[in-house]
């Protein structure tokens, strides 16, 4: 526990105390964001604001993640190792996406071809490994079974292992692709993914702990209800991590921003939230933790497919946020009441986890 309260803290100093830092260096360099013509006229003030803040989440997630295992003199397993792969594997080609808009002044960075090649390249590399590493149970970090709450009965390894690998990774990656799509969507207000995000992962601390606790690993106090989770701690670790850095870098990114985080941030923030999923066996159940992420992303596919059936709109834009922006609402109106959509929907997953455990569905 010791580890995670220094990972933690560690994570939200960098972050807090590095911000400012990388914000100068970003308007000495004259990267600032470009801001799309067709979006809400209200956003064309922020023209110019530094973006590319994903870097310091990274960062300082990175160094409070290795603070907290060198100062208590814990030892890196393969789940946590897995989990800041896919993490700075994405915030890599966010990276890529960001540069390229910034250097080139338009609103599309990467080709679709290209991220989609980079996300995927990331995404399959993590999904096969995901599958290696069996500690002394002989249980490897992620399993080839659909988990909701923990693994269910459905085993895409049921025609044979070299069937179940590749099924594995095209859900592996149908997963990654979705949530960190859906982050960056909802990258859209200054401080909405961002303070979402914190709800969330901070969901995923109490989730480590929790599996970490009542786990299978622990043979002698093992109980019938126990997680057969490789690294539950180590997920915490990661996830309180990254829930200390957005704390930092919340102080700078609410309304007014000074800083985005750019692609380089939500695509990491939601690589980061698909490994946790997978390898903590929550796959389903993180669909409603972040359920303001799924509605947001529900918003944007309604639209679309209704305006390609019809030619007419649901919503007078999407993702839904700005639907609500060009009806009125401020902005700081708009995300605290998305941070409360947040927080009810963490509040649903972490009951419905709770209780499967109590009842034993």
């Amino acid at each position: 526990m010791r580890a995670l309260l220094i990972a933690g803290a560690v994570s939200m100093l960098v972050s807090l105390l590095g911000t400012p830092l990388f914000i100068r260096l970003l308007v000495r360099k004259q990267y600032g964001q470009f801001i799309r013509q067709d979006g809400p006229t209200s956003h064309h003030t922020k023209r110019g604001t530094p973006t590319m803040g994903g870097v310091v989440i990274i960062g300082a997630t990175l160094i409070g993640w290795t603070v907290g295992l060198l100062v208590t003199g814990t030892a890196p397993t393969a789940s946590g190792l897995l989990a800041l792969f896919l993490m700075v594997g994405l915030g890599l080609v966010g990276f890529l996406d960001d540069y390229i808009k910034i250097s080139r002044q338009r609103s599309l960075g990467l080709s679709p071809w290209a991220k989609i090649f980079g996300q995927g390249l990331v995404g399959i590399t993590f999904a096969v490994l995901a599958l290696q590493f069996p500690n002394e149970r002989h249980r490897t970090p992620a399993s080839t079974q659909i988990s909701f709450i923990r693994d269910t009965s459905l085993d895409l390894a049921f025609l044979g292992a070299g069937i179940g690998l590749l099924l594995f990774v095209i859900w592996a990656n149908f997963l990654i692709a979705a949530w960190s799509n859906a982050v960056n969507l909802t990258d859209g207000l200054d401080g909405l993914a961002t303070g979402a995000s914190l709800i969330v992962f901070g969901a995923y601390v109490l989730v480590g702990v929790w599996q970490n606790n009542q786990t299978c690993q622990a043979v002698a106090t093992a109980g019938p209800r126990c997680y057969e989770t490789r690294d539950p701690m180590a997920l915490a670790m990661v996830a309180i991590a990254i829930t200390g850095a957005l704390f930092g870098f919340l102080w700078w990114n609410t309304s007014p921003a000074k800083i985005f985080m750019g692609d380089t941030g939500s695509l990491a923030l939601g690589g980061a939230l698909a490994a946790l999923s997978i390898l903590s066996r929550t796959e389903i159940l993180a669909a409603i933790i972040g359920g303001l992420f799924v509605l947001i992303v529900l918003s944007d596919v309604i639209q679309i497919g209704w305006f390609k059936a019809t030619r007419r709109r649901v919503f007078k834009m999407a993702p839904l946020h700005h639907h609500f922006e060009l009806s009125g609402w401020g902005e700081v109106t708009i995300v605290v009441r998305f941070w409360i959509i947040a927080g009810l929907f963490v509040a649903a997953g972490i009951g419905v986890f709770y209780g499967e455990w109590v009842t034993g569905w």
